[in-house]
């Protein structure tokens, strides 16, 4: 079986991957992601990380007919899927990304709650001006999306002294307790610190929009480490600073020059990039590994988002 990896070379294959099964044949991608030659013995194809959805359609100029598997190194499928060949199974890298993710997420709540972001901004102004800030501990957390991710979050919550943790989820279920998504509007005014996990839908678009703002109490902080559009931004902008928000994704990405997020001092934010970091690449060899050692076995592969016709 013919496999194209998002590696720079069959060597670095190697180092990353330490080894492969027998009757695998590991070929890695050009430069954009998707095999230059040979592809008609292709079975499986793993996308490089953080690509222009562009490269992701499996149509354009290649012949694929024995493509039965598409490898994504991300967890959301929602902007890529259309652009994959309706034929064609789709795995995600669920759990590749918890551990960068989740620290993304509760860095960001450090970095608002603590002021961390505006004495990195005094620094450059060479200005000494402590201030009294919040602490994580003692703050009463809401989960909104309790998968991977979200799960990854409370476990690092874990040794910062938090009052309380209530997760939210599509459906309600138990052991551990976990509301429906249907119980927010009840359960955002009693969050001091909200976590978005969320996948990016047409049925979680605006999840959080004015409506819900308006129930949350003075100073709560939403971080939002899942996907842009589950954030009215509008919203949180005529918010004027009583709901606070630390971000790593946006709506739209890249966030427009003239945006007025850039100016809102009650915004924390970084550029998309909990994923990115070293937590990722040992984690993405590894679900490749597995991926292989069931392909050859003839068993399911992990993480499947849509089955091969």
């Amino acid at each position: 079986m013919r496999v194209w990896l998002p590696y720079s070379s069959v060597e670095e294959a190697k180092s990353r991957l330490g080894s492969w099964p027998d009757g695998i044949e590991v070929d890695v991608a050009n430069e954009n992601g998707v095999p230059a030659t040979g592809s008609e013995e292709v079975v499986l194809l793993g996308l490089p990380e953080y690509a222009s959805n562009k490269v992701y359609d499996m149509t354009a100029g290649l012949s694929m007919p024995n493509l039965r598997w598409v490898q994504l190194s991300s967890a959301g499928y929602e902007h890529i899927l259309d652009n994959i060949d309706s034929r064609v199974g789709v795995c995600n890298a669920a759990g590749v990304h918890d551990a960068g993710t989740s620290e993304m997420g509760v860095g960001l709540a450090l970095a608002s709650l603590r002021r961390i972001d505006r004495y990195a901004v005094d620094r450059l102004d060479h200005r000494f001006a402590p201030t009294f800030s919040d602490s994580l501990a003692d703050k009463r957390i809401l989960i909104v999306g309790y998968g991977h991710i979200g799960s990854a979050v409370e476990r690092r919550l874990a040794g910062f002294e938090v009052a309380s943790v209530t997760r939210v989820a599509r459906t309600a279920r138990q052991d551990p307790e976990v509301h429906a998504v249907t119980d927010l509007p009840e359960l955002v005014g009693t969050a001091d610190v909200i976590f978005l996990c969320l996948p990016g839908s047409d049925q979680t678009r605006h999840i959080v929009d004015a409506d819900l703002m308006s129930r949350m109490g003075d100073g709560t902080l939403i971080v939002n480490i899942g996907r842009g559009i589950l954030m009215d931004l509008d919203a949180l902008l005529a918010q004027n600073g009583r709901i606070r928000a630390a971000v790593d994704v946006t709506d739209p990405e890249p966030l427009p020059y003239d945006h007025p997020l850039w100016d809102a001092d009650f915004v924390t934010w970084s550029p998309h990039v909990g994923g990115q970091c070293s937590a990722y690449e040992p984690r993405y060899d590894a679900l490749i590994r597995r991926q292989l050692d069931r392909l050859v076995g003839d068993q399911p592969l992990l993480n499947v988002v849509r089955s091969p016709k």
